[in-house]
Order: structure tokens, then sequence, then C-alpha cells
């Protein structure tokens, strides 16, 4: 049975995309989480570029990390994060493809769990960089249980090439939309 808790808890969601506009897409995925019933988006990381994972043959990544706070339930959370991966047009041909929309549910609140379809903390969030440096810039203090802080991490990655995206101001926006 889903409950909802009575008190907000603070969780960490990555985003990532590498098809159809990948930093549209993150951006926009960023307004739908701070959509989410009884969520509130706290803070977002900037866009890394990172080449893809596994499967190579394909183009690079953008990826960020988002912070919000909730009241839903781990595997509320999950589902929601699945539906708008759906929403994007989120297809799953085969391992590590190129995709629309990848959201994956970090950490809830320091919760260590596995169920089926869900593990906390994301099982291998501590050995990639696209995560950890994302992650790092929005809540450096951030410990991922089980593992320590995100920060100890990053010295491990640091073969795995990220390049930090310039941030457009929203008065930048609207001179290229006039522009344009």
């Amino acid at each position: 049975m889903n409950t909802v808790p009575c008190l907000p808890v603070r969780a960490f969601v990555a985003l990532g995309s590498n098809l159809s506009d990948p930093e549209a897409q993150v951006n926009q995925a960023f307004n739908e989480l701070g959509a989410l019933p009884a969520t509130r988006l706290i803070a977002q990381s900037s866009l890394y570029r990172s080449a893809p994972w596994g499967y190579s043959e394909q183009p690079d990544f953008i990826n960020a990390v988002a912070e919000i706070e909730t009241r839903l339930e781990p595997r509320q959370l999950l589902e929601m994060l699945l539906d708008i991966e759906h929403c994007f047009g989120r297809v799953r041909e085969f391992l590590n493809a190129p995709r629309v929309l990848d959201l994956d549910l970090l950490l809830y609140n320091g919760l260590i769990h596995h169920e089926h379809g869900l593990t906390l903390p994301h099982p291998r969030m501590h050995e990639r960089a696209f995560v950890l440096l994302p992650l790092s810039e929005i809540a450096p203090g951030c410990i991922i249980p089980g593992h320590g802080r995100a920060t100890d991490h990053l010295a491990a990655c640091a073969g795995q090439e990220l390049q930090r995206l310039p941030q457009i101001r929203s008065s930048d926006k609207t001179l290229l939309r006039a522009a344009g």
C-alpha cells in the first residue's frame, strides 16, 4: 500500500538525454519534475555533456541532476518518473540504447532499499562522473548511503570525460527567441 509521508523528504534524480535536442529535453524534464504532485524542485545542476556508456555507437549525452522535496513514496516517485519518460517518447530497445529522456531515482532521504525494479541508492551512481559531478554541484556534502561522500568518488572517475555546458541566462533566452 502506498502512503504519503507526513513530512516532505529530499530526493535526487539524474536526468539524461541524447536524442531530439537533448538540452531542451533535459530542461523540460526539470519543469516536469517540479510539476509532480506533492513535489517541489529545490535545485537543478548545470548541464553536462558526456560520452555514452555501454553502447558507444550513439550521440553524446546531456546529463544533469535535480534535487526535489517530495511527499511521494519511493515507488510512487519512480512510477511517475517512468511516466514522464514515456510521455517524452522513451523507448527501451536494448540496454544503454539512445534515449529521448532517462530519469533515474538516485537517492531518497538516505534510504537503503531494494525491491524488484527499485534499488536505493542507485547502484552505480558512485561510479559515474556524469552523476557525481552534477550532484556535487548542487549538494556538495551529499552522502551516498553505504558509500560515503559523493565528492570522494570523483577521483575514481577521473578518466570519464565530462564537459560542463555554458548556462544561458533568462535574458539571453529572450534575446535568442527574438533573434530566431
